[in-house]
């Protein structure tokens, strides 16, 4: 703050006082021959007056100008940075000056002459006046310009070293020109920009100011079209916010001929850097399977969609995990009062604070060893930070791990979730937010039928205590995340296979971790009523076998010839298809993008409160059998408030479930073959 303060009383930066100098020397040039060429004659004789007039004024007109000038923050940067604005700015601030200098001389009369024994004024005439005006911006500007051409190296075109490869551009925008403009200053890159393609109808066939021409759209006969004439040895996808559409044509266009492909760091990857130093080129990465999704990505200002937590004590449990180390970064960026970082890991703990105090200068953060499953802890911990808002991150993710550990899934991911949200009511907490997944829809396996009983206790707790608001988020596989299959891969091609693939008509919904990440923020302020269940719009859902062959090929070899592909077939209660809706859920719109809100018939919180009684002794038991058989058959069924009272009424609560699936004609058993499956 302090620096700003000094930066808006002297608008002058220490590196820029030779370019202050040099425009003192150029306004004083050019207010000397506005008069010379207006007066081709001399200053002397008739004209004497007008010498007089340039000898009392030129000594404070210079000084004017260049104040003037440095008001508009012309001596902030050097001119090596120099834009349209600069220029701009340049024409404003010599108009001003111009306008204050003609408005002094009139004014304060510094040069007067005789006249029928009367001192009369001296005012400047209109043509010295029109000539200063356009001798100061040409030569002002033709400084500015002049130094950057140089140091861009725009005078002598390109200068690459021997042996240059050719590169094609991908986006003929801002990202494209600074891609060039960073091959310009490097030419030990060894990189020679071939020209650009771009979708804008607009620039096509236009040029830049290196003279690169934009050769077409990334239409797929167009793009066929340009690389099999330019041939270049590399392709650059110049554009930070890429639609995974585009990208997935731009890579299978250049893998068809051999191209190698990289891309720029898409917006979030710049916003994530931490040394505030853009360097494009060095920035460059393979393009990655993250970039492909098919289906355009959900953007959000972070800023704004979580400008709710700014000022305010915000928890995370599982801070340590995929999913909540990149909440604690997003979080961060809103300025909270305190960020309390919660896990049971001490080495994900300590990774993720390490990583905000020391990359990105947070000092709010708070690191708290505690476990989800002891009560006593967590109450300790959430009465101690008094938080505002809970996200409740903290899950086990493994599908096979859960299942051969049932006690411990449903201990960690269903009675734990019951705990912390109980505690979020009875300390006050005004908002709470589970983290869940689209496996808990029609549960097959534990862990989804663990998490679908996390959404029960989470809607049982919003309807029992009004006090602390609750919302779960609901959202498909996350690239990237500990629990993806997308790290399983990599370590197999990376092995030299084969990839695992469980069946060929397998698919999953899939989102990059800053989507679910944006989407778990925004829904924290989403929420109109207590208990909703929020889900991302994901477009269509990927094959995976693509999946597996996309991220082969991507490592520059192919799927069956370099690195085989084994099918293993599907594990137990493995579904071929993902929902993101139950069945008795209807998809409802939300004033956020790509959002939308899962409408059903509240449960019943004493229904909800005896199924937990009975896996709470399952569990203490210790009888996994007993306890996954029970869970996947409870998981089947949900009990609305209007069903549990019928069920009461008829003295049969304990046999609902039956009742329930007698009257479906096969129920939970038969659901998968009754709904219908989604598009492969």
């Amino acid at each position: 703050m302090r620096r700003r303060i000094r930066s808006a009383a002297f608008p002058v930066h220490r590196h820029s006082v030779p370019q202050l100098l040099v425009d003192g020397i150029l306004v004083a040039l050019a207010y000397y021959l506005a008069f010379r060429l207006r007066f081709e004659d001399g200053l002397g004789g008739t004209n004497d007056r007008y010498g007089d007039l340039l000898t009392h004024t030129i000594w404070w007109a210079v000084p004017v100008t260049l104040v003037v000038l440095a008001a508009f923050g012309q001596y902030q940067r050097l001119w090596t940075f120099v834009g349209q604005r600069d220029y701009e700015a340049v024409v404003k601030g010599v108009i001003v000056s111009t306008l204050l200098i003609v408005g002094a001389i009139a004014f304060l009369h510094p040069a007067t002459t005789m006249v029928a024994y009367q001192a009369t004024a001296v005012n400047l005439p209109g043509s010295v006046i029109a000539l200063f005006f356009l001798l100061t911006l040409a030569m002002l500007i033709g400084a500015r310009f002049l130094v950057h051409i140089i140091v861009e190296g725009r005078v002598h075109s390109f200068r690459v070293a021997k042996g240059a490869r050719d590169v094609l551009i991908v986006g003929g925008g801002d990202g494209g020109r600074l891609v060039v403009r960073e091959l310009a200053r490097n030419p030990q890159l060894r990189l020679r920009p071939v020209g650009f393609v771009d979708d804008d109808p607009r620039k096509q066939g236009m040029k830049d100011e290196y003279g690169l021409k934009v050769l077409g759209s990334t239409a797929s006969e167009d793009l066929d079209r340009i690389l099999d004439e330019v041939e270049p040895d590399e392709v650059v996808i110049a554009i930070p916010s890429a639609p995974g559409t585009l990208r997935a044509r731009v890579v299978t266009a250049c893998r068809d001929r051999g191209i190698p492909v990289r891309t720029t760091p898409t917006v979030f990857e710049l916003l994530q850097d931490g040394s505030g130093q853009l360097n494009v080129m060095r920035q460059l990465r393979e393009v990655r399977v993250e970039d492909m999704l098919g289906r355009e990505p959900v953007r959000m200002e972070i800023e704004r969609v979580g400008a709710y937590l700014s000022g305010q004590v915000v928890m995370v449990t599982g801070a340590g995990g995929s999913i909540g180390s990149e909440l604690c970064r997003q979080i961060a960026r809103v300025a909270p009062r305190a960020l309390i970082l919660v896990d049971h890991a001490e080495d994900n703990l300590f990774g993720i604070l390490r990583e905000l105090e020391e990359d990105r200068h947070v000092r709010t953060a708070v690191p708290v060893l505690a476990d989800c499953r002891e009560e006593e802890r967590m109450r300790e911990v959430v009465t101690e930070h008094r938080p505002s808002i809970i996200f409740h991150a903290a899950a086990y993710k493994h599908v096979t791990m859960m299942e051969v550990n049932p006690v411990e899934a449903i201990r960690n991911n269903a009675l734990a979730t019951r705990v912390v949200a109980r505690i979020a009511a009875e300390t006050q907490v005004g908002t709470f937010v589970l983290v869940s997944t689209d496996k808990a829809v029609k549960p097959a396996t534990v862990m989804g039928a663990s998490k679908a009983l996390a959404e029960w206790a989470v809607e049982a707790a919003a309807m029992r205590y009004s006090n602390t608001k609750y919302a779960t988020v609901r959202f498909g596989n996350v690239l990237g995340s500990s629990g993806s299959v997308v790290p399983i891969f990599r370590r197999q091609i990376a092995a030299g296979g084969p990839v695992t693939v469980t069946d060929p008509r397998m698919s999953r919904y899939f989102m990059t971790i800053p989507e679910s990440v944006q989407l778990i923020i925004r829904a924290g302020s989403l929420s109109e009523g207590s208990g909703e269940v929020f889900v991302l719009e994901m477009g269509e859902p990927i094959a995976i076998i693509d999946l597996a062959k996309t991220m082969i090929r991507l490592s520059g070899l192919e799927p069956e010839r370099d690195i085989a592909i084994e099918i293993v077939g599907a594990r137990p209660g493995e579904k071929l298809h993902e929902d993101l809706f139950n069945p008795y859920e209807r998809p409802q719109p939300t004033p956020a993008q790509k959002i939308l809100r899962a409408a059903r018939e509240p449960l019943d919180p004493q229904s909800v409160e005896h199924i937990f009684g009975e896996i709470n002794l399952l569990v203490l038991e210790g009888d996994a059998a007993a306890l996954a058989q029970h869970v996947a058959k409870l998981s089947s069924s949900r009990f609305s408030s209007r069903e549990a009272r019928e069920a009461r009424e008829a003295g049969e609560v304990r046999e609902a479930g039956e009742v329930r699936e007698a009257r479906d004609g096969g129920g939970a058993r038969d659901a998968d073959t009754r709904l219908p499956r989604l598009p492969t």
